[in-house]
């Protein structure tokens, strides 16, 4: 009587199993595993991070060895405890303070293209207007705010106009510059095509101004979370600008500092809110090129 032999998987037969083991092993050691490993612990995310985190513990480090009083300089651990335990009132003073923020912004940003584009193409508002911008951006904001704390009061006007003002310049400049800046042999070749003004400027100019407007858009955006404290600092009862004059008044410096980094984070919100509608709007510039293949 013949045993009827069963089919056996190949994987099972010792002398096969042991080459797959081999030629996986082989294959094992050909992928880069350092290259991998160490383009994840060091990146440019990872780079900014921890450029961050190296600040903060010398930070701590300093104020632990050289005993500096907490009124003077906190450690970052007190303020981070700050920034809890007043959460609730930090996150009202920060949403009274991005109402004249996001709104200063945002009137520079429509008046500011605006006035770009007659300056940019007009030899009159260039030798009426400009000068004049020029001329504004040589006073002082600050000694600005007390007067329009007395034209409009202690609400929310005084504020916007001074984040309008710090904010307005950036805008302009680099608008005319963007509209101006034009490569003039590819004006040239437009022209001898007969297309129409409007046709260039809309699919020539501007696309080739964009970049600049962006760059503008973004120095404003700074100067904006400057604006709505400097605001606040002078006539408010509320917002992150008067938390921190009047912790720097009663020596809580670890408040003041919660309050300055809950400021800071309003202006990296908006700044990079900027950046991310330039990458949406401009995936086609070097810049954003250039970035992409760097990451």
């Amino acid at each position: 009587m013949h045993r009827r032999l069963l089919p056996c998987n190949a994987t099972h037969r010792p002398g096969i199993r042991g080459r797959w083991i081999k030629n996986t092993l082989r294959l094992l050691r050909r992928v880069p595993v350092k290259g991998i490993v160490f383009k994840l612990l060091w990146n440019k995310h990872t780079q900014t991070i921890g450029s961050f985190i190296s600040v903060v513990l010398l930070w701590e480090a300093a104020v632990v060895v050289f005993g500096i009083r907490a009124y003077i300089l906190p450690r970052p651990t007190e303020i981070l405890v700050t920034l809890f335990e007043q959460s609730e009132h930090l996150w009202k003073a920060a949403l009274y303070t991005s109402r004249s923020l996001i709104v200063g912004y945002l009137i520079a940003i429509i008046s500011g293209i605006l006035l770009a584009l007659p300056v940019a193409f007009s030899k009159f508002m260039q030798r009426a207007v400009y000068p004049l911008l020029v001329v504004s951006q040589l006073v002082p904001k600050v000694a600005l705010a007390p007067i329009f704390v007395i034209w409009f009061g202690f609400g929310l006007l005084p504020k916007v106009m001074i984040v309008f003002l710090l904010s307005f310049f950036p805008v302009v400049l680099n608008g005319i510059v963007g509209l101006r800046s034009l490569d003039p042999d590819i004006m040239n070749l437009t022209r001898s095509t007969g297309a129409h003004p409007v046709d260039v400027f809309f699919r020539v100019r501007l696309p080739a101004a964009l970049p600049t407007f962006f760059a503008g858009f973004k120095l404003a955006s700074i100067s904006a979370a400057v604006g709505a404290v400097i605001g606040e600092f002078i006539g408010s009862d509320a917002g992150l600008g008067f938390i921190i004059l009047t912790a720097n008044g009663d020596l809580r410096t670890d408040y003041s500092f919660a309050a300055i980094t809950v400021l800071t984070i309003l202006g990296l919100i908006l700044y990079y809110t900027v950046e991310l509608i330039e990458r949406l709007v401009l995936p086609w510039h070097v810049s954003q090129r250039i970035e992409v293949s760097a990451g």
